[in-house]
């Protein structure tokens, strides 16, 4: 059990005795706030915050985080509120406690998303202080040393929990000892009997291992020693997890895994990095494509160092980091690093900086989620960024996720340029915004004046912040349209009685609109677009609340103009497929307004009913494609379908999708979709299609008939 007089010694090399003094005073307020408590090892509460506190020790915490972790459980398990903290210590240390405390009981409908909720606070407590995730990860570390004292089902959901949050954000803000801990803890509580196997063949290879270490460490010291250059070389193994994760991702087994163990060369400057990395590879063979360089070009996180594959001795494949004493701590500590020496804000580490740049970032995404759970698992891929960098024609080095597409990059570079963006230039030459980047690439964004955002790009997005960008743009730009709809809708149906919306008086409006029972006219305007409300029903009880005389209301309803402009909130039904010149009709969903062929089997129902359905015609003028389905029948024949496509495309008309199905009596059946302007081109493509040869039968496809033919493909 780790006491205060432990840690009071430790303290000591580092902190002056006013600090010390702040700290045995949260000491024993803390264990006077916990007399009493228990930890599941039978072990005085009080133990575990001391065992907080001497983790972030080693990293030469200040006194604030290190009262923090004195109380981080105080005000939840005890009682005491953030304002009492305050008093007795000073604010920084209570908004530090505040931001490490879990959640209150909230009214959650499952631990999923508290959880969920518990993760957004954390993050908006560390925009306050960075320091909340600190101490976080401290207090997360010692819950998972201390994790087999608590039952099973407790010990799978906090490993997980580790797994697929902390442990990736202790890697995120370059905490690396922290991160590889938490990784083997989590690994060995899911995963015991593979750890278990692993460990085992692990220590079987150990002896040949640190054998090999040891000679290449001395090999490798003594040579740069000669050249002249100031450096120690340490050789380590990699940790457990990772290797596992290797294994997984390239489906081998361990003895197929060849680099298990890692040499790292810490040097004075900069320069003898790269001094230190020509003597490295005049001892041992570079391997290809495994030379990365973080020193000219830093990790999203502020790691910095050479890393190089190389075939060492027995010809075994090692890695070798070169790295600065300074960029080493930063490489084991990341954030945590040199905190104490940190006078002010322009003082900051460059690992600090990137680490408050990426909590703003995810605050701003936060944003544009309804749902906690949706802002978590978007930002799970974000978390282990498998790096590429590239660059923007005036020579900037954008950092992103291995992957990302021209659209991820223009989000990344801002916002509105990713809503403007038409095409890019990668080197120079055109290329679909869909293609993953490399790094090293120059990657040119071509802009319309008008935004361009298409809910296709979701598909090829990589990145949160572009793929939150396009969903916020997305939404916004459906309630615009949702609204305009509405108004449509709602004028049309007040038209039946000679009232226009617009000449209603607003005063009479306000009170229409309380007891209806929305907030705004365009509230209303909106939900009547997106089909929560009956346009019909709500003019009806406009005309109710302004004393009109009912009998003067058409019986008949005023049908919808279709202009094919209405965008996002009015869809076409895949399962007739209407074009202009059918009759339609609209069916109200809750994602708007669903126009369906009058004899659409699937609407037949509720055809009639007008708090569902609406009376639909097209717009005399309307002019864009549509798709719609028919069925060849055919005698096959070499070459058969390329006349046919041809003769189709020489009419002007688009081939979406083709499928064929071979028939028992020799014929050949072609399923085709077309984009079509409306009933008149496709009678025209039709007929021409009949002239060809070999050519049997051809009808358009509906309903039920859609469905058979596609399950004969």
């Amino acid at each position: 059990m780790e006491s205060i007089k432990a840690l009071t010694q430790k303290l000591t090399g580092y902190l002056d005795t006013k600090q010390i003094e702040q700290i045995h005073k949260a000491y024993e307020f803390a264990s006077n706030a916990h007399s009493g408590q228990y930890r599941k090892s039978g072990d005085p509460y009080v133990s575990h915050p001391i065992a907080v506190a001497n983790i972030l020790s080693s990293f030469h915490m200040d006194e604030d985080s290190l009262s923090a972790a004195m109380l981080h459980d105080v005000i939840e398990d005890c009682g005491i509120p953030k304002s009492v903290i305050e008093s007795e210590f000073n604010k920084n240390v209570a908004i530090l406690v505040d931001g490490v405390s879990k959640l209150d009981k909230l009214d959650t409908t499952s631990r999923t998303e508290e959880h969920s909720e518990n993760f957004q606070k954390m993050i908006l407590a560390m925009a306050r202080d960075i320091r909340v995730i600190v101490v976080k990860l401290a207090d997360r570390l010692h819950n998972m040393r201390t994790l087999h004292y608590v039952d099973r089902e407790s010990q799978l959901r906090v490993a997980k929990e580790t797994l697929e949050i902390y442990a990736p954000i202790a890697h995120r803000i370059g905490m690396n000892n922290v991160y590889r801990e938490l990784e083997d803890l989590s690994f060995k509580t899911i995963y015991p009997n593979r750890h278990k196997r692993l460990l085992t063949a692990f220590k079987k290879s150990r002896g040949g291992q640190k054998r090999l270490l040891k000679k290449i460490k001395k090999s490798l010291q003594k040579k740069l020693v000669d050249q002249g250059i100031p450096a120690y070389v340490e050789g380590r193994e990699k940790h457990i997890y990772s290797i596992y994760r290797k294994m997984k991702e390239s489906r081998r087994s361990f003895d197929e895994i060849t680099d298990v163990c890692a040499f790292k060369v810490v040097v004075d400057t900069a320069e003898n990095c790269y001094k230190a990395l020509g003597v490295v590879h005049s001892v041992y063979k570079p391997v290809e494509g495994r030379f990365k360089d973080y020193i000219s070009i830093p990790k999203s996180n502020g790691y910095q160092s050479i890393h190089s594959g190389v075939i060492g001795l027995e010809g075994q494949s090692i890695e070798i980091q070169i790295k600065t004493e300074e960029m080493n701590e930063m490489a084991e500590n990341g954030i945590a690093s040199h905190w104490l020496y940190k006078a002010g804000e322009g003082s900051e580490t460059n690992t600090q900086k990137k680490a408050r740049r990426w909590v703003a970032d995810l605050l701003e995404m936060r944003s544009g989620f309804e749902s906690s759970e949706d802002f978590v698992e978007s930002i799970k891929t974000d978390f282990f960024p498998s790096e590429i960098y590239v660059f923007t024609p005036q020579g900037e080095i954008i950092e992103m996720l291995a992957g990302s597409t021209a659209i991820d990059f223009a989000y990344a570079v801002h916002t509105d340029i990713g809503h403007h963006c038409r095409a890019c230039r990668i080197n120079r030459k055109l290329a679909p915004l869909s293609v993953p980047l490399e790094s090293g690439q120059t990657v040119e964004i071509l802009r319309e004046k008008l935004p361009q955002t298409s809910p296709a790009w979701l598909n090829f997005a990589v990145t949160s912040r572009a793929r939150n960008s396009i969903r916020q743009y997305l939404s916004n730009l459906k309630t615009s349209e949702a609204r305009k709809l509405g108004k449509k809708l709602l004028d049309q149906s007040l038209e039946s009685v000679n009232i226009k919306l617009r000449h209603l008086d607003k005063k009479d409006l306000r009170s229409t609109l309380d007891v209806i029972g929305v907030r705004s006219l365009n509230k209303l305007l909106e939900e009547i677009g997106l089909g929560k409300r009956v346009g019909n029903v709500v003019a009806r009880q406009i005309i109710g609340l302004l004393n009109k005389d009912s009998s003067k209301k058409s019986t008949s309803v005023i049908a919808l103009e279709i202009t094919g402009t209405e965008g996002l909130v009015v869809n076409y039904a895949t399962c007739c497929r209407p074009i202009p010149g059918d009759s339609v009709i609209g069916h109200f969903t809750s994602g708007g307004l669903v126009v369906h062929q009058e004899r659409c089997k699937n609407i037949l129902s509720i055809r009639k009913d007008p708090k569902q359905c609406f009376p639909i015609n097209w717009h005399e003028k309307l002019r864009r494609e549509f798709s719609t389905e028919i069925k060849i029948l055919a005698q096959d024949e070499p070459g058969l379908l390329a006349i046919m496509a041809s003769t189709i495309t020489g009419s002007n008309t688009n081939i979406e999708s083709i499928q064929t199905n071979e028939l028992d009596s020799g014929q050949i059946e072609f399923a085709l979709t077309l984009q079509v302007v409306d009933r008149k081109h496709l009678a025209n493509l039709i007929r021409k299609l009949k002239t060809l040869k070999n050519i049997t039968s051809i009808h358009r496809i509906h309903d039920q008939e859609l469905r058979e033919i596609r399950t004969l493909h």
